[in-house]
């Protein structure tokens, strides 16, 4: 049977996508191309915004017109989140949540077996366990993303995450090696460790997010190790220090910011501020060479007068973020600030939207121009057009490069020479013995 999977959303949910897919390949199914009728479309969905649910039930109902004959599967977050909203979905067969995506098989394996609908959905309990799925390959990627944390205990007031994915629950150390060794045998020199607060990885086992981090770094084979979203206020200048000494480890870090007005972030139930933020920041640039500090801004909070908006936007043009994800607010049923007062309209927030995309293009911009002339080692990973490949620096800035021979999945030398409001420019530099396999 083909199976098709849909990824929306974070990397997390990339990684359990891969899993679920392995999984089923492990068990007798192929995977669909692109393009080929499935038997079976599972679709991982995402919830963090009210735009995040549209798009699942758009998405989930096109697949089915697609595959009309296919049983479909909707698993996620937005499930877990609000399962009478996936229940609803008629045209799901089986509804999974986030606890327990190992489930996916024997429920399939149920379905075709009666076929009658299965609605598994277990709520998250407190002491939970990490989920143990592996994954030792991703197709089409020159990355692998591992996730190492699942859940989150900040309960910011915006935040319907907490409730779909539960309390915070880390990967054992010693699965994490096992994952990464048979990652490397594969043939992936970069990965990526994620997580939903990957900045409270370990805390249930008395370790720290480092500890992965230099386990990461130890594995032979893996040349580089990137993080995902972190949240600032765990980088302590100890902290800082004690990631520095790795010299495997990618100096781009993405610090979850939100808003740069200390009002804004209190009534958010952030856990830092705007100076604090900015010290983390000066921290990590000292520390690294060529940082890039990337973040996600959210405009139109409950409440937020033009004065805070105006000072959430000097903040961003203060940090210079290498690249930002600017997102509105969106209210969530079951958070605290569903119910704050002081809701603002969609075209006050679609308005702050755009100026704040306006400023952060500029200091994505200005990190570029600063690239040119710098010499990096590039992973490249796709061919844009014929001899032109695309791939990521240390710093995750993304370069264009052209070559006669393939570059998928090679690190090359590369000499900055300009670049776009999307990308650097390079040119593969002369390679000696010594230096091909340089990270």
């Amino acid at each position: 049977m083909k199976v098709k999977m849909i990824t929306l959303g974070c990397k997390v949910n990339q990684y359990e996508s891969e899993a679920m897919l392995s999984s089923l390949l492990k068990n007798g199914f192929s995977a669909a191309q692109d393009g080929e009728p499935a038997d079976v479309v599972v679709l991982n969905s995402c919830t963090v915004t009210a735009e995040s649910d549209r798009k699942v039930r758009q998405v989930f109902r096109r697949a089915k017109k697609d595959n009309p004959d296919a049983v479909m599967v909707l698993s996620g977050c937005m499930a877990q989140a609000f399962p009478e909203d996936a229940k609803r979905l008629e045209e799901a067969d089986i509804i999974l949540g986030t606890s327990n995506r190992a489930r996916l098989l024997p429920d399939l394996l149920a379905f075709l077996s009666a076929r009658q609908r299965i609605i598994d959905i277990e709520p998250h309990t407190s002491g939970e366990a990490f989920e143990r799925l592996q994954v030792d390959s991703f197709s089409g990627r020159t990355r692998a993303f591992v996730k190492i944390e699942d859940g989150c205990n900040r309960f910011c007031s915006y935040c319907i995450i907490p409730y779909a994915r539960g309390r915070v629950r880390s990967k054992p150390l010693e699965d994490l090696r096992g994952e990464l060794h048979a990652l490397a045998a594969n043939g992936f020199r970069e990965v990526v460790l994620t997580g939903i607060n990957l900045s409270a990885y370990g805390q249930e086992f008395g370790l720290h997010l480092c500890d992965a981090i230099e386990a990461a770094c130890s594995v032979p084979g893996i040349e580089r190790v990137r993080l995902g979203s972190l949240e600032p206020e765990q980088l302590s200048e100890d902290v800082i220090r004690r990631m520095a000494k790795q010299k495997k480890l990618c100096p781009q870090f993405h610090l979850s910011l939100q808003s740069g007005c200390d009002a804004t972030l209190r009534r958010m139930n952030r856990h830092y501020t705007a100076d604090e933020y900015r010290t983390i920041v000066r921290n990590l640039r000292a520390a690294f060479e060529n940082a890039a500090v990337t973040t996600d801004i959210m405009v139109g909070f409950a409440g937020e007068t033009n004065a805070e908006f105006e000072a959430s936007l000097a903040f961003a043009k203060e940090i210079a973020f290498a690249k930002v994800h600017v997102f509105a607010y969106s209210r969530r049923p079951g958070t605290r600030a569903y119910d704050m007062g002081d809701q603002l309209t969609n075209a006050v927030k679609e308005a702050r939207s755009r100026a704040m995309i306006r400023a952060t293009a500029e200091t994505q911009r200005a990190f570029f121009g600063a690239q040119i002339g710098r010499t990096e080692q590039v992973l490249f990973e796709r061919a844009v057009q014929p001899g032109v490949y695309e791939g990521y620096s240390m710093n995750y800035t993304p370069v264009l490069a052209a070559s006669g021979a393939s570059l998928a999945g090679e690190i090359r030398t590369v000499q900055i020479e300009s670049c776009t409001d999307t990308h650097c420019i390079g040119r593969i530099a002369e390679q000696t013995g010594a230096d091909e396999h340089a990270d």
